[in-house]
């Protein structure tokens, strides 16, 4: 998803919906580097939040390590400067259990 159609849905979400929350966190260390932006809003379903996901592109990954017996490999990721990967997902909050549930939609859905 392209970063003016997600500023598009932004604007949209706060046109007709009541924003709750709206905040970007880092991804957390052993998931690379990289940002969630995450925008939470009450919705036709209830509470729902979308999350985008901007990482850097890998490049190349390297495993590190010998054949030896009880040795171990680390894997090492090489990423681009200038090319970035983006990942989007959609939950809704289920009321009973407070747990955040992924919603799933089908390719011939996506309009993006």
């Amino acid at each position: 998803m392209t970063e003016e159609k997600w500023q598009g849905i932004i604007g949209q979400i706060k046109d007709k919906f009541k924003l709750v929350d709206q905040r970007i966190e880092d991804l957390p260390e052993d998931a690379g580097p990289g940002t969630v932006e995450i925008v939470e809003f009450e919705g036709p379903l209830g509470q729902m939040k979308l999350e985008r996901t901007t990482q850097p592109l890998v490049i190349n990954k390297r495993t590190i390590g010998s054949k030896r017996i009880g040795s171990t490999a680390t894997v090492e990721y090489i990423y681009s400067d200038t090319e970035k990967v983006h990942k989007f997902k959609a939950y809704r909050l289920d009321p009973d259990n407070n747990v955040w549930m992924e919603m799933e939609m089908e390719k011939s859905q996506m309009s993006f």
